[in-house]
C-alpha cells in the first residue's frame, strides 16, 4: 500500500478529465454547489444545514474543479475546526480528513498541526474497533458483520492517516467471500444478489491491495454487462429497471480500472448523463425521477463527465 492515496490520484485523474470541458460547462456546477455552502462554513445536503458527508463531496467537487479559493478554504477550515476526530464515524472521519487534505493543498492551514503526535495511531485503534469475525469492517462496533463498502472505507482512512492496513491477507480473503455467482460483490454475507457499488468497493479495495488478478477481472466483466441500462448508464442492481448517477460512476469508473473501456458506449453514457442528470443551471440529480439536484450526485456526475472527457468529444 506505498503508494499515493486512491482518493488523491482519482481527484487528480478527474481534474485533468474536466479540463476537457469549457470553462462556462463548469462553472454553472461550481456555482450550484457554493449555493449549498452554509454561513458556518460547511455544505448541506437535501435537508438543509451542514453535514460533514455532504461537505466532504463539495470540497472534493471543489477541488477537481480547479481547487479552493482562499476565502473557500478559510471558511471550510472553520466548520472542519468545530469536529473532534476521535468521536467521528467511518464516514465522517474521511470526509473530514480529505477536506482537511484538500484545505491545505489548497494553500489554506494545516489542520492537523496541533493534533498530538500519535494522533493517527489513536484512530487506528478506533478504526481495528470495527474488524469483524469475517475479516472486514463493520459501520459500527455492534456490527457483527463485515461491510464491503465500509471496509474500502477504512482502506480509504489509513491511506490518508499514513499506515497500514493491519491483517491485510484477512481483508482479501473476506472480500473474496463477499463474490457470488453473478461475477459481482454483495455488502454484506446473507445478501446473495450482486451489486453494482458493492463492486465497485470491493474492486478498488483489491487494486489498493494487490490482489486482483484476471479471473477476477472477467467475472467483474460479466457483471457490469449486467447492469448495463439502455438508458446508458449503470443499475445499482439488475432488479432495479433504471441508471442512476452514483451507479453510473462507480460501474464506469470500475470498468476504466479494470480495462474493460471496451464494453462502454462513451457517447451513450454522455447522452444519459446530459439529458437525464444535468441541470442546465448547474448541479446533477441522482437519476432521472430525481427532481432535484445534490452536491454528493453533483460529484457523481462531474465525476462521469471526467471519466469520459478524452473518450467524448464534449459538445460545442
Amino acid at each position: 500500500m506505498n503508494q499515493q492515496p486512491y482518493l488523491v490520484h482519482l481527484a487528480l485523474r478527474l481534474a485533468e478529465g474536466l479540463e476537457q470541458y469549457s470553462a462556462s460547462d463548469l462553472e454553472k456546477h461550481r456555482t450550484f454547489i457554493r449555493s449549498q455552502q452554509q454561513p458556518d462554513g460547511g455544505f448541506s445536503g437535501r435537508e438543509g444545514g451542514s453535514d460533514l458527508y455532504y461537505s466532504g463531496f463539495a470540497v472534493r467537487s471543489l477541488g477537481i474543479l480547479g481547487g479552493l479559493e482562499p476565502g473557500e478554504a478559510e471558511s471550510i477550515s472553520g466548520y472542519l475546526r468545530g469536529f473532534t476526530l476521535e468521536t467521528l464515524s467511518t464516514i465522517d472521519l474521511l470526509s473530514w480528513l480529505y477536506c482537511a487534505l484538500i484545505v491545505q493543498a489548497s494553500g489554506g492551514e494545516d489542520l492537523l498541526s496541533s493534533a498530538p503526535e500519535n494522533w493517527n495511531v489513536r484512530v487506528s485503534e478506533r478504526l481495528e474497533t470495527l474488524r469483524t469475525q469475517d475479516g472486514g469492517y463493520a459501520k459500527s462496533e455492534q456490527g457483527a458483520l463485515g461491510s464491503t463498502y465500509h471496509s474500502f472505507l477504512i482502506v480509504l482512512v489509513y491511506q490518508l492517516i499514513g499506515l497500514e492496513v493491519p491483517a491485510p491477507n484477512r481483508l482479501i480473503q473476506f472480500l473474496y467471500d463477499m463474490q457470488r455467482d453473478d461475477g459481482g460483490f454483495v455488502e454484506i454475507a446473507p445478501m446473495k444478489r450482486s451489486g453494482t457499488n458493492p463492486t465497485a468497493a470491493a474492486v478498488a479495495t483489491l487494486l489498493i491491495l494487490d490482489a486482483m488478478d484476471d479471473e477476477l477481472k472477467a467475472d467483474v466483466r460479466d457483471f457490469l454487462n449486467q447492469v448495463k441500462s439502455a438508458e446508458g448508464g449503470f443499475q445499482a442492481n439488475t432488479r432495479i429497471p433504471f441508471a442512476d448517477g452514483l451507479s453510473t460512476f462507480t460501474g464506469l469508473l470500475t470498468a476504466q480500472d479494470l480495462g474493460l473501456q471496451d464494453m462502454i458506449d462513451p457517447n451513450q453514457v454522455m447522452k444519459f448523463m446530459q439529458e437525464w442528470l444535468e441541470f442546465p443551471t448547474g448541479g446533477f440529480r441522482g437519476a432521472s425521477w430525481d427532481e432535484q439536484a445534490d452536491v454528493e450526485y453533483t460529484f457523481y456526475g462531474l465525476g462521469v463527465l471526467a471519466l469520459l472527457g478524452k473518450q467524448v468529444k464534449p459538445p460545442e
